[in-house]
């Protein structure tokens, strides 16, 4: 499947350096694996990360928002961590290192999507439902390799594919349109009705 990995805007990909170059710069400990690494580390990959707001029902459609961009932090020929970005007021801002298994789960569903037998070119971005604590990889059909990676709502055709660890019930690693898979997690948000209460009899009328 073709992909158009879509650039970074360039005030991200400085703030990330500057973190790994200073370590100092940055607030917090850098993970283990980022400690541990041997010779130089290289940011590459860069993803937007979108999140889904509204998926409940409440008479307005969903929508997503750009909150950030992540990047693999490369260490020879192995991912050991990730970095992410967040907007500021200022422009994009270095935001924290993070490891874990999302990020050996991007690379395979990244390489999953490079080995799908189709032709129609998309844009890769991740996409956060918070409410299940639940990341997808978001290939959005998108045949124009300029297109600014911080529009647009998910197609009814573009895919969603759930990172490990998904959300009980729902597979990782397995493609699903988005017009398949947003009603499944809207199901699972929407609150349960409140049970019926039974009207209490008035006073001299049968129960």
């Amino acid at each position: 499947m073709p992909l158009h990995v879509p650039p970074a805007p360039a005030p991200a990909l400085r703030s990330v350096l500057a973190a790994l170059g200073s370590p100092t710069a940055v607030r917090e400990a850098r993970p283990p694996a980022l400690r541990a690494a041997q010779g130089p580390l290289s940011p590459e990959l860069p993803l937007p990360v979108h999140v889904l707001d509204r998926i409940i029902p409440s008479g307005r459609p969903p929508r997503t928002r750009l909150t950030g961009w992540r990047f693999l932090i490369r260490n020879g020929d192995r991912t050991v961590a990730a970095a992410d970005t967040m907007l500021t007021p200022d422009g994009w801002a270095f935001a924290h290192f993070c490891e874990g298994p999302y990020i050996a789960s991007s690379e395979r569903a990244l390489h999953q999507a490079e080995t799908m037998p189709m032709t129609t070119r998309y844009q890769p971005r991740l996409l956060s439902v918070p409410e299940l604590y639940m990341l997808t990889l978001w290939l959005h059909e998108e045949p124009n390799p300029e297109a600014d990676a911080a529009d647009g709502m998910p197609l009814p055709t573009d895919l969603l594919v759930p990172l490990a660890p998904a959300p009980p019930g729902i597979a990782s690693h397995r493609p699903h349109r988005a017009a398949d898979l947003l009603p499944v997690l809207t199901h699972r948000l929407t609150p349960a009705p409140a049970p019926a209460v039974p009207a209490t009899p008035l006073l001299g009328q049968p129960a």
